[in-house]
């Protein structure tokens, strides 16, 4: 599965262009997940080549930065990768369950 697409990559935000806008105001433009753990990323801004800034939902719930090489490499049991949610719709931040 490709991560990113091009409709994608086309309308997230470049890493720091949301700065004036509140964490829970912000909008996420897709989301990526593990089957095998209970991770979740959440893009926010992407630099259009590698780095993203985004939420991370995992041993805790925080803001970072996280690459794509770094989802793609990913493997769990039986060679899972890591998969984009293909009807995630664009959300503000606060509308995350338990964000």
């Amino acid at each position: 599965m490709k991560l990113l697409t091009k409709d994608i990559i086309n309308k997230v935000p470049k890493l720091y262009e949301t700065e004036h806008l509140e964490l829970e105001d912000k909008i996420i433009h897709a989301k990526f997940f593990t089957h095998w753990s209970n991770w979740t990323w959440y893009l926010i801004e992407f630099d259009g080549e590698d780095r993203c800034f985004g939420f991370v939902k995992g041993h805790e719930a925080e803001f970072g930065y996280f690459t794509m090489s770094e989802l793609s490499s990913l493997e769990g049991p039986f060679g899972l990768k890591v998969e984009r949610d293909k009807y995630f719709t664009p959300t503000r931040v606060c509308d995350i369950p338990s964000w």
